[in-house]
């Protein structure tokens, strides 16, 4: 059992540091028009492995350099390393306290409009974060797991109920898959739109830039991570908060990833 977990450990140290080499420009986009209003809101990534939040070959961070030129008033986007939670939360809370007075009030609590997002480790890392907002009293409008790994200490089956909406994508196979189904800790407060399944074993997708040991031993699970299916349909969910959130101003925006 000892040697199950050593294995197991460097199997996750060897990801992330795989995950973690190259870089590449996010793709050209087809622009649009999504209407919203200039009121803040907060979108907070999180990549996955040992990924640094400036790898551009990664869609975690492609989408969040997306959604700043998409949005370039009324919404704070930031990418964190899985590691880095804890920071993540600090300067979240920096960011809600708008009258920086070092506390956040009822009303700075209520006027939150936070949407979490992640791959792999960084989905659970997602799940954690709304977790520690939970306890704060402070609302999620939602969060979205990419083949959801859990880290050591966390859970990220149960997502809190200061979440409104919860979203999970995985796929089934490889040494690394997520996880299959994510469920509501209180039903009444927090809707799970959907637990979907993704198979690449009919239908791989290209990942360009990623290390040998990626396609090797991690393929199905970067291949969710490249997938442009997948990262549009998540672009759409955020954006269709934010402009529920933030219905007055006009954006340029378009798909995230381009086939």
């Amino acid at each position: 059992m000892r040697c199950a977990r050593i294995s197991v450990g460097f199997l996750f140290f060897f990801l992330g540091a795989a995950l973690a080499c190259g870089e590449a420009d996010s793709p050209s986009s087809t622009p649009g028009t999504i209407t919203i209003s200039t009121q803040p809101a907060t979108v907070i990534g999180f990549v996955g492995g040992f990924v640094k939040p400036n790898a551009h070959i990664h869609s975690t961070v492609q989408l969040a350099e997306h959604l700043r030129n998409s949005y370039p008033a009324g919404v704070y986007v930031k990418v964190f390393e899985n590691h880095h939670g804890d920071q993540a939360y600090h300067e979240l809370l920096r960011h809600l306290d708008t009258d920086n007075d070092g506390n956040l009030s009822p009303e700075e609590k209520r006027q939150a409009r936070i949407i979490i997002y992640g791959h792999s480790w960084g989905a659970s890392e997602t799940v954690t974060l709304a977790r520690q907002l939970d306890k704060d009293g402070i609302p999620v409008l939602l969060t979205i797991q990419v083949d959801s790994v859990s880290k050591s200490g966390e859970n990220d089956a149960v997502i809190p109920g200061n979440v409104v909406q919860a979203v999970n994508f995985y796929q089934p196979h490889g040494l690394v898959h997520g996880r299959h189904q994510i469920r509501a800790a209180d039903p009444e407060h927090t809707e799970i739109v959907g637990n979907f399944r993704f198979d690449y074993s009919q239908s791989p997708v290209s990942c360009d830039g990623y290390p040998w040991f990626n396609h090797v031993f991690l393929r199905p699970h970067i291949e969710i991570e490249c997938d442009p299916k997948v990262w549009n349909r998540v672009e759409a969910l955020i954006q269709s908060k934010l402009s529920a959130a933030t219905p007055e101003a006009t954006v340029i925006a378009g798909p995230v990833r381009a086939h």
